[in-house]
Protein backbone atom coordinates (compact mmCIF):
# COMPACT_ATOMS: atom_id res chain seq x y z
CA UNK A 1 0.00 0.00 0.00
CA UNK A 2 1.41 3.17 -1.26
CA UNK A 3 1.80 5.65 2.33
CA UNK A 4 1.48 9.13 1.96
CA UNK A 5 4.62 11.12 2.50
CA UNK A 6 4.44 13.60 6.05
CA UNK A 7 6.47 15.89 7.63
CA UNK A 8 6.61 17.49 11.34
CA UNK A 9 7.67 21.31 11.88
CA UNK A 10 8.25 21.58 14.86
CA UNK A 11 10.84 18.91 17.21
CA UNK A 12 9.47 19.74 20.83
CA UNK A 13 6.89 17.91 23.05
CA UNK A 14 4.01 18.06 20.70
CA UNK A 15 5.95 17.24 17.42
CA UNK A 16 8.30 14.53 18.65
CA UNK A 17 5.10 12.87 20.19
CA UNK A 18 3.06 13.21 16.92
CA UNK A 19 6.51 11.90 14.92
CA UNK A 20 5.95 8.70 17.17
CA UNK A 21 3.08 8.40 16.79
CA UNK A 22 3.25 8.27 12.63
CA UNK A 23 5.98 5.50 12.97
CA UNK A 24 4.63 3.36 15.16
CA UNK A 25 0.95 3.17 14.57
CA UNK A 26 0.08 4.92 10.92
CA UNK A 27 -1.67 2.91 8.31
CA UNK A 28 -1.65 5.48 5.48
CA UNK A 29 1.26 8.02 7.01
CA UNK A 30 5.19 7.53 6.48
CA UNK A 31 7.61 9.84 7.97
CA UNK A 32 9.25 12.34 5.32
CA UNK A 33 11.31 14.67 7.80
CA UNK A 34 11.56 16.59 11.33
CA UNK A 35 11.92 20.03 10.88
CA UNK A 36 13.63 21.72 13.63
CA UNK A 37 15.39 25.37 14.24
CA UNK A 38 17.63 23.89 17.37
CA UNK A 39 20.41 21.46 15.76
CA UNK A 40 20.54 20.38 19.63
CA UNK A 41 17.20 19.68 20.20
CA UNK A 42 16.08 16.19 21.88
CA UNK A 43 13.16 15.86 18.56
CA UNK A 44 15.91 15.94 16.35
CA UNK A 45 18.54 13.66 17.55
CA UNK A 46 15.80 11.01 18.24
CA UNK A 47 14.17 11.38 15.05
CA UNK A 48 17.45 10.68 13.43
CA UNK A 49 18.52 7.38 15.66
CA UNK A 50 14.53 6.34 14.54
CA UNK A 51 15.90 6.95 10.85
CA UNK A 52 13.77 9.95 10.03
CA UNK A 53 15.26 12.92 7.75
CA UNK A 54 16.25 15.71 9.91
CA UNK A 55 16.90 19.11 9.20
CA UNK A 56 17.36 22.47 12.00
CA UNK A 57 16.96 25.08 9.11
CA UNK A 58 13.67 25.15 9.74
CA UNK A 59 10.49 25.48 6.81
CA UNK A 60 13.17 26.75 4.59
CA UNK A 61 15.52 23.70 5.15
CA UNK A 62 12.78 22.03 4.93
CA UNK A 63 11.61 23.03 1.01
CA UNK A 64 15.38 22.70 0.05
CA UNK A 65 15.07 18.70 1.00
CA UNK A 66 15.57 16.87 -2.12
CA UNK A 67 12.61 14.73 -1.75
CA UNK A 68 10.27 17.48 -0.96
CA UNK A 69 8.04 17.45 -3.97
CA UNK A 70 7.28 13.94 -2.27
CA UNK A 71 5.65 15.72 1.14
CA UNK A 72 1.77 15.97 0.71
CA UNK A 73 1.12 16.66 4.28
CA UNK A 74 3.05 18.91 6.35
CA UNK A 75 2.39 19.38 10.13
CA UNK A 76 3.02 22.59 12.06
CA UNK A 77 3.70 21.98 15.78
CA UNK A 78 5.87 25.30 16.15
CA UNK A 79 3.74 28.15 17.33
CA UNK A 80 0.94 30.58 16.28
CA UNK A 81 2.68 32.97 14.79
CA UNK A 82 5.76 30.86 13.25
CA UNK A 83 2.68 29.57 11.71
CA UNK A 84 1.90 32.17 9.68
CA UNK A 85 4.99 32.17 8.05
CA UNK A 86 5.37 28.77 7.22
CA UNK A 87 1.90 28.44 5.87
CA UNK A 88 2.49 31.42 3.77
CA UNK A 89 5.23 29.32 2.17
CA UNK A 90 4.28 26.35 1.82
CA UNK A 91 0.86 26.85 0.94
CA UNK A 92 1.80 28.27 -2.55
CA UNK A 93 3.81 25.64 -3.17
CA UNK A 94 0.63 23.10 -2.81
CA UNK A 95 1.37 21.48 0.50
CA UNK A 96 -1.68 20.44 2.58
CA UNK A 97 -0.97 22.05 6.34
CA UNK A 98 -2.37 20.59 9.58
CA UNK A 99 -1.83 23.40 12.37
CA UNK A 100 -1.58 21.98 15.47
CA UNK A 101 -1.02 25.83 16.86
CA UNK A 102 -4.10 28.52 17.65
CA UNK A 103 -3.08 30.31 14.42
CA UNK A 104 -6.53 29.63 13.16
CA UNK A 105 -5.52 30.40 9.64
CA UNK A 106 -7.87 27.51 8.71
CA UNK A 107 -11.03 26.57 9.40
CA UNK A 108 -11.13 24.91 13.17
CA UNK A 109 -11.48 21.10 13.01
CA UNK A 110 -12.15 18.80 16.08
CA UNK A 111 -12.74 15.31 14.31
CA UNK A 112 -15.59 14.20 16.47
CA UNK A 113 -17.48 16.74 15.24
CA UNK A 114 -16.92 17.98 12.06
CA UNK A 115 -14.18 17.01 10.19
CA UNK A 116 -16.02 15.66 7.04
CA UNK A 117 -17.03 19.46 6.39
CA UNK A 118 -13.32 20.15 5.97
CA UNK A 119 -11.15 17.22 4.49
CA UNK A 120 -10.86 19.20 1.45
CA UNK A 121 -9.42 22.22 2.98
CA UNK A 122 -5.81 23.28 2.37
CA UNK A 123 -5.30 24.02 6.04
CA UNK A 124 -6.65 22.86 8.83
CA UNK A 125 -6.88 23.90 12.33
CA UNK A 126 -6.98 22.05 15.39
CA UNK A 127 -7.84 24.34 17.89
CA UNK A 128 -6.24 23.67 20.88
CA UNK A 129 -5.84 20.59 23.65
CA UNK A 130 -8.32 22.42 26.12
CA UNK A 131 -10.55 22.33 22.93
CA UNK A 132 -10.28 18.89 21.38
CA UNK A 133 -10.56 17.76 24.63
CA UNK A 134 -13.74 19.89 25.60
CA UNK A 135 -15.72 21.20 22.24
CA UNK A 136 -17.00 17.67 21.37
CA UNK A 137 -18.55 17.47 24.41
CA UNK A 138 -20.14 21.15 24.45
CA UNK A 139 -21.25 20.10 20.88
CA UNK A 140 -23.21 16.88 22.36
CA UNK A 141 -25.53 19.02 24.30
CA UNK A 142 -25.91 21.95 21.86
CA UNK A 143 -27.28 19.06 19.49
CA UNK A 144 -29.68 18.04 22.29
CA UNK A 145 -30.87 21.60 23.57
CA UNK A 146 -29.53 24.69 22.43
CA UNK A 147 -26.14 26.61 24.40
CA UNK A 148 -26.53 29.90 25.86
CA UNK A 149 -22.98 30.05 27.51
CA UNK A 150 -20.43 27.36 27.99
CA UNK A 151 -17.46 27.71 29.95
CA UNK A 152 -14.30 25.14 29.91
CA UNK A 153 -11.48 24.81 32.01
CA UNK A 154 -8.44 22.88 31.17
CA UNK A 155 -5.79 21.80 33.85
CA UNK A 156 -2.66 20.39 32.50
CA UNK A 157 0.84 19.32 33.90
CA UNK A 158 3.08 22.22 34.12
CA UNK A 159 5.52 19.68 32.89
CA UNK A 160 3.61 18.57 30.23
CA UNK A 161 3.90 22.69 28.73
CA UNK A 162 6.30 23.22 26.43
CA UNK A 163 7.58 26.32 25.46
CA UNK A 164 5.01 26.83 22.07
CA UNK A 165 2.44 26.31 24.14
CA UNK A 166 3.45 28.54 27.05
CA UNK A 167 4.31 31.07 24.34
CA UNK A 168 0.57 30.66 23.23
CA UNK A 169 -1.53 30.92 26.37
CA UNK A 170 -3.54 34.04 25.21
CA UNK A 171 -3.93 32.84 21.66
CA UNK A 172 -5.03 29.53 23.58
CA UNK A 173 -8.22 31.08 25.37
CA UNK A 174 -9.08 33.37 22.30
CA UNK A 175 -8.43 30.35 19.60
CA UNK A 176 -10.69 27.61 22.05
CA UNK A 177 -13.45 30.20 23.21
CA UNK A 178 -14.06 30.92 19.64
CA UNK A 179 -13.84 27.48 18.29
CA UNK A 180 -16.30 26.18 21.22
CA UNK A 181 -19.21 28.73 19.69
CA UNK A 182 -18.00 27.97 15.86
CA UNK A 183 -17.84 24.15 16.57
CA UNK A 184 -19.56 23.45 19.68
CA UNK A 185 -22.57 25.12 18.72
CA UNK A 186 -22.81 27.37 22.19
CA UNK A 187 -23.85 31.32 22.06
CA UNK A 188 -20.93 32.50 23.80
CA UNK A 189 -18.05 30.99 25.01
CA UNK A 190 -15.05 31.45 27.54
CA UNK A 191 -11.82 28.88 27.88
CA UNK A 192 -9.49 28.98 31.00
CA UNK A 193 -6.34 26.61 31.09
CA UNK A 194 -4.37 25.87 34.04
CA UNK A 195 -0.61 24.99 34.13
CA UNK A 196 -1.05 22.90 37.20
CA UNK A 197 2.82 22.55 39.18
CA UNK A 198 1.89 19.44 41.57
CA UNK A 199 4.49 16.99 41.94
CA UNK A 200 3.77 14.59 41.10
CA UNK A 201 2.36 15.68 38.10
CA UNK A 202 -1.81 14.82 37.60
CA UNK A 203 -2.86 14.07 34.54
CA UNK A 204 -4.85 16.50 32.15
CA UNK A 205 -8.31 17.58 33.21
CA UNK A 206 -11.26 19.17 31.95
CA UNK A 207 -14.57 20.40 33.38
CA UNK A 208 -17.28 21.80 30.46
CA UNK A 209 -20.17 23.55 31.99
CA UNK A 210 -23.45 24.58 29.87
CA UNK A 211 -26.15 26.50 30.37
CA UNK A 212 -29.42 25.13 28.72
CA UNK A 213 -33.31 24.87 28.86
CA UNK A 214 -34.07 21.33 29.76
CA UNK A 215 -36.86 21.86 31.38
CA UNK A 216 -37.94 17.91 31.63
CA UNK A 217 -36.54 14.57 32.55
CA UNK A 218 -36.52 12.94 29.28
CA UNK A 219 -34.54 16.00 27.81
CA UNK A 220 -31.80 15.35 30.43
CA UNK A 221 -31.16 12.04 29.88
CA UNK A 222 -31.46 12.31 25.84
CA UNK A 223 -28.23 14.77 27.15
CA UNK A 224 -26.67 12.71 29.17
CA UNK A 225 -27.10 9.91 26.07
CA UNK A 226 -25.33 12.68 23.68
CA UNK A 227 -22.36 12.96 25.99
CA UNK A 228 -21.94 9.52 26.57
CA UNK A 229 -21.77 8.26 22.93
CA UNK A 230 -19.44 11.41 22.27
CA UNK A 231 -17.40 10.50 24.32
CA UNK A 232 -17.08 6.83 22.94
CA UNK A 233 -16.91 8.56 19.48
CA UNK A 234 -13.74 10.82 21.20
CA UNK A 235 -11.76 7.74 22.80
CA UNK A 236 -11.94 5.77 19.45
CA UNK A 237 -8.64 7.86 18.49
CA UNK A 238 -7.73 8.88 21.58
CA UNK A 239 -7.94 5.96 24.11
CA UNK A 240 -7.12 7.66 27.21
CA UNK A 241 -10.21 9.99 26.89
CA UNK A 242 -12.88 9.56 29.40
CA UNK A 243 -15.83 10.95 31.89
CA UNK A 244 -14.59 11.74 35.40
CA UNK A 245 -17.75 11.11 36.60
CA UNK A 246 -21.36 10.82 35.64
CA UNK A 247 -22.61 14.18 33.72
CA UNK A 248 -24.86 16.24 35.83
CA UNK A 249 -27.40 18.37 35.36
CA UNK A 250 -28.73 20.35 37.80
CA UNK A 251 -31.11 23.34 37.70
CA UNK A 252 -30.71 26.93 37.95
CA UNK A 253 -32.15 28.94 40.60
CA UNK A 254 -34.60 31.41 39.49
CA UNK A 255 -33.28 34.28 41.24
CA UNK A 256 -29.79 33.76 39.48
CA UNK A 257 -29.25 36.33 36.42
CA UNK A 258 -28.17 34.10 33.70
CA UNK A 259 -28.19 35.28 29.45
CA UNK A 260 -31.40 34.34 27.80
CA UNK A 261 -31.50 31.85 24.59
CA UNK A 262 -32.61 32.40 21.23
CA UNK A 263 -35.10 30.26 19.78
CA UNK A 264 -35.18 29.36 16.28
CA UNK A 265 -37.99 31.74 15.78
CA UNK A 266 -35.99 34.70 17.18
CA UNK A 267 -37.59 34.55 20.91
CA UNK A 268 -35.40 33.97 23.88
CA UNK A 269 -36.06 31.64 26.69
CA UNK A 270 -34.13 31.11 29.78
CA UNK A 271 -31.74 28.54 30.61
CA UNK A 272 -33.16 26.03 33.14
CA UNK A 273 -30.31 23.75 34.20
CA UNK A 274 -26.64 23.87 34.45
CA UNK A 275 -24.95 20.80 32.73
CA UNK A 276 -21.54 19.87 34.55
CA UNK A 277 -19.12 17.76 32.66
CA UNK A 278 -15.78 16.01 34.29
CA UNK A 279 -13.10 14.56 31.81
CA UNK A 280 -9.39 13.41 32.41
CA UNK A 281 -7.55 12.15 29.33
CA UNK A 282 -4.51 9.99 30.04
CA UNK A 283 -1.48 9.94 27.79
CA UNK A 284 -0.51 7.30 25.86
CA UNK A 285 3.62 8.06 26.85
CA UNK A 286 4.67 7.99 23.59
CA UNK A 287 7.66 10.75 24.30
CA UNK A 288 6.33 12.14 27.70
CA UNK A 289 4.91 10.08 30.59
CA UNK A 290 1.04 9.59 30.90
CA UNK A 291 -0.11 12.62 32.93
CA UNK A 292 0.74 14.61 29.48
CA UNK A 293 -2.93 14.25 28.18
CA UNK A 294 -2.83 17.60 26.49
CA UNK A 295 -0.04 16.04 24.30
CA UNK A 296 -1.54 13.10 23.34
CA UNK A 297 -5.38 14.46 22.35
CA UNK A 298 -3.93 17.02 20.48
CA UNK A 299 -1.11 14.62 18.23
CA UNK A 300 -3.93 11.74 18.31
CA UNK A 301 -6.56 14.46 16.64
CA UNK A 302 -4.45 15.50 13.99
CA UNK A 303 -2.87 12.27 13.09
CA UNK A 304 -6.39 11.00 13.04
CA UNK A 305 -7.12 13.97 10.40
CA UNK A 306 -4.34 13.35 8.13
CA UNK A 307 -5.14 9.31 8.07
CA UNK A 308 -8.71 10.13 7.09
CA UNK A 309 -6.89 12.21 4.12
CA UNK A 310 -4.45 9.88 3.39
CA UNK A 311 -6.72 7.12 2.98
CA UNK A 312 -9.15 9.51 0.76
CA UNK A 313 -5.92 9.90 -1.63
CA UNK A 314 -5.49 6.22 -1.57
CA UNK A 315 -8.86 5.13 -2.11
Amino acid sequence: MTRTKVAIIGSGNIGTDLMIKVLRGARHLQMGAMVGIDPASDGLARAARMGVQTTHEGVDGLIALPDFDEIEIVFDATSAKAHEANAAKLTPLGKRLIDLTPAAIGPYVVPAVNLDEHLDAPNLNMVTCGGQATIPIVAAVSRVAPVGYAEIVASIASKSAGPGTRANIDEFTETTSAAIEKVGGARRGKAIIILNPAEPPLIMRDTVYCLVSAPDAAVQDEIRRSVEKMVADVAAYVPGYRLKQQVQITEIPADQPVETLLTEEGGAVRPTHQVSVFLEVEGAAHYLPAYAGNLDIMTSAAMRVAELIAAGRAG
